[in-house]
Order: structure tokens, then C-alpha cells, then sequence
């Protein structure tokens, strides 16, 4: 469910490149981003809840959503 930050390279001098523990490193984060999801993280964070709830989806591996229809 967590995912940690392993590495940090900058990309020139507007934005970081990450690397994650789950493999994934093909970002390139603005100064800008990086700002935005620091000043906005409880907002953006629920918007990312509530999207994931509407498309059926959990962050939780051991959770499966069922709609039942009548």
C-alpha cells in the first residue's frame, strides 16, 4: 500500500526525476508538481480516493469492491 522514494536525480534545474520502490521511475517532476502536491496533498489525495471509488478500485490488495445489481 506504501510506496517509498529510493532515488532523487535532478533533471536540469526545473524538476527531479524519482525512483520508487515499486520500479517505477519514468517521471520527471516539476519544481511546480512537486510544490502543488506539497501545499494541496490532502485535497489531491481524496480526489485520487474518490476517482479510484468510482472506477470500482481500492488502494488495499486484500479489498475487492462488488456492485451488486438489482
Amino acid at each position: 500500500i506504501n510506496v517509498a522514494v529510493t532515488d532523487v536525480q535532478s533533471a536540469g534545474n526545473y524538476a527531479l526525476k524519482l525512483t520508487f520502490d515499486d520500479g517505477h521511475d519514468s517521471g520527471i517532476f516539476t519544481w511546480d508538481y512537486l510544490y502543488q502536491l506539497a501545499t494541496r496533498q490532502d485535497a489531491i489525495w481524496q480526489e485520487y480516493l474518490d476517482q479510484l471509488s468510482a472506477a470500482g478500485q481500492s488502494r488495499d490488495p486484500d479489498e475487492s469492491i462488488v456492485r451488486i445489481m438489482l
